[in-house]
């Protein structure tokens, strides 16, 4: 029985360091999952990046309007919002539709259907 009394001091010793073993597990926890959801975002952008890479590149104008919306002479043919009256502070107040003064087309051309034949006779 002596031997157990002198043993006292094993109960709080149990019980913070339990608390402190728990706290380190908790953050060990928590930075495990910090680095899995980084992990997931990461391999989610590079997804995003290799599908961007794939596809051909969109022919848009510098006004932003498709290649479909510019005649063979490369004018716009898009009505846009243009202000037509601002305040004070000079934030525009009122808008009216209007042509696009793009005059050219300026990006990419998208590339015809092309038929290669065969360079090497398959026999």
């Amino acid at each position: 029985m002596d031997s157990l009394w002198n043993l006292w001091w094993l109960v709080p010793a149990v019980l913070y360091g339990s608390g402190s073993v728990t706290a380190k597990v908790r953050r060990s926890l928590k930075v495990r999952h910090e680095r899995k959801l980084e992990l997931l975002d990461a391999a989610q952008r590079r997804q995003l990046a290799l599908e961007a890479a794939s596809r051909p590149p969109e022919p848009v104008c510098g006004c932003t309007h498709h290649l479909a919306k510019h005649d063979k002479q490369g004018r716009c043919h898009e009505v846009v919002e243009t202000p037509t009256a601002w305040d004070a502070d000079r934030r525009p107040l009122s808008y009216e539709p209007r042509p696009c003064n793009c005059q050219q087309y300026v990006g990419p051309e998208p590339l015809g259907t092309v038929f290669a034949p065969e360079l090497v006779d398959p026999r």
